[in-house]
Formats: C-alpha cells, sequence, structure tokens
C-alpha cells in the first residue's frame, strides 16, 4: 500500500496524491460496506489500526471516517469508535451496490446516462430558475479553477446534480444520485486523461450557456455530446468492469505522484 507523500513532494502534489489515497481507501472500504462484506453493526478498526492498514496518516483516515459518516454508511460514536449503520430504501445511493453487482462497464455507464442526462438537461433549461442558474455555474467555475484532478471530479459531480435539481424533477435527480459513484469514478479518470478535451466537443460551459438561454434542443445537443465523447476516448476502458477501471487508474495517479518531485 502506497504511504503518505514524500516530505520533499511539492504542496500541490502531495495535496493531489493525498486526495486519491483518501479517494481510494473511501471506496474500498465503501465497497466493503455496500457488499456487506463489513456486516451491518460492526465496529471499524480503530484510526491509528486504519492507519496502518492503508499506510496513511490519521488525518486522511479521518477524512476517509467524515466522507463515510456524510453517505450515512456509518455512525460514529465519541469514545467508543465507529460502527457500520443499516442501509434503507430511502438512500440512493444504496443501489450502487446492486448495479456494481452486474459488474456494469464503462461503455453501459455511459448508454445509461444518455438518456437520462439529456431529458434532465432539457428539462433544465425549461424549469431553471435564477437561484439554480447560479448553482449550476458555481459548479461550473470551480472545475475550471480547480487545479487538482479529485477536486475536478467532485465539481463535475456537482455539475450534473445542480442540473438534475434545475430540472424540477426529484426522480430523476434521485435516479442521477444513484450512478453516482460510477459516474464520479468515470470522472477521476476523465480529468487526468488529455484526450477528453477532444477539440470541438461541447463541454460545461457551452452546456450551461444553452441552459442559460432557454435553449432547450441546443442543451440536449451538447449534452449528448459531451457524453458521448467517451465512447471515443475510452479505448480499452469501455469495456472493462468500472470497479476495474476506477482501481487501476486511481492506483496508476497515485504512482505518478509518488515519483514527482
Amino acid at each position: 500500500m502506497p504511504a503518505d507523500p514524500p516530505a520533499a513532494m511539492g504542496q500541490d502534489i502531495a495535496q493531489s496524491y493525498r486526495g486519491l489515497l483518501t479517494e481510494r481507501i473511501a471506496r474500498q472500504l465503501e465497497h466493503g460496506i455496500r457488499s456487506g462484506e463489513i456486516q451491518v453493526g460492526s465496529k471499524l478498526p480503530s484510526e491509528r489500526e486504519l492507519a496502518a492498514q492503508f499506510g496513511a496518516s490519521r488525518n486522511v483516515v479521518r477524512e476517509v471516517l467524515r466522507r463515510l459518516e456524510a453517505q450515512h454508511l456509518i455512525e460514529v460514536a465519541p469514545g467508543r469508535g465507529s460502527f457500520v449503520r443499516e442501509q434503507t430504501s430511502q438512500h440512493a445511493r444504496h443501489y450502487d451496490a446492486l448495479y456494481r453487482a452486474g459488474r456494469p462497464t464503462v461503455r453501459q455507464l455511459i448508454e445509461a446516462r444518455i438518456p437520462l442526462e439529456v431529458e434532465i438537461v432539457g428539462l433544465a433549461a425549461e424549469r431553471a430558475d435564477e437561484a439554480q442558474l447560479a448553482v449550476i455555474k458555481r459548479a461550473n467555475d470551480a472545475q475550471l479553477k480547480a487545479t487538482d484532478v479529485v477536486d475536478k471530479a467532485h465539481a463535475d459531480l456537482d455539475f450534473h446534480d445542480a442540473i438534475a435539481q434545475a430540472s424540477g424533477n426529484p426522480v430523476l435527480r434521485i435516479m442521477l444520485s444513484s450512478i453516482s459513484g460510477m459516474m464520479f469514478e468515470m470522472m477521476l479518470r476523465s480529468h487526468s486523461d488529455p484526450d477528453i478535451g477532444e477539440p470541438g466537443v461541447p463541454h460545461h460551459p457551452e452546456i450551461y450557456a444553452a441552459i442559460a438561454a432557454r435553449d432547450v434542443e441546443r442543451a440536449r445537443d451538447h449534452m449528448r455530446e459531451h457524453l458521448t465523447l467517451g465512447l471515443r476516448t475510452y479505448g480499452a476502458d469501455l469495456d472493462v468492469s468500472v470497479d476495474v477501471m476506477a482501481r487501476q487508474h486511481i492506483e496508476a495517479l497515485l504512482s505518478q505522484a509518488a515519483h514527482r518531485r
């Protein structure tokens, strides 16, 4: 397991490394909880034990635990430890385990996102109010300003969620939320792959502009082309399961960060 970044690393590289390490550990624990490998009611190892297990600092482990708590996967009892919570149908991400059980490929995830998000963005172009447009714009600006791949991926996910909220249809938003974990894993790859920036392809600024202009058809066309880009640029990863693609890519990014000085 890779340890925390060496002290000699530059600040930006070290931050990126910690972010990727946090993602890798969080994914592993989340998978264990959602798959039932870590059973409901189980007490997680202590921060110190988790840090030793994953070769990470306790600060990284604390961030992982905060994330799992925010996802309602664990409950932190002061002085007692962290315990796995029972998952109920009210949590949209509960379906993530069901999807992953089928080992969906990157291609299949893209195929699912296209009809869902094309409909969502069309409704958002019709219905978004000024406050919702401002939220979409903030997410777009955050992604453009971000320099770290993890921050870019989080902002990317926020952008798509903000559009879903602006659609005015809570069912569609929940449907999108249910695959957001896999979307995030694809976004990590996209934001570290120069081929994804294929010239002439509409990305978030063009999609936002179409929504703000209330141009439903242009918004739909831009979203469709934005999502289908992956079908042209993911290469052999297209027919690999999302889990395998994400694990391999995160490990590759961690290795690259560890060797940069």
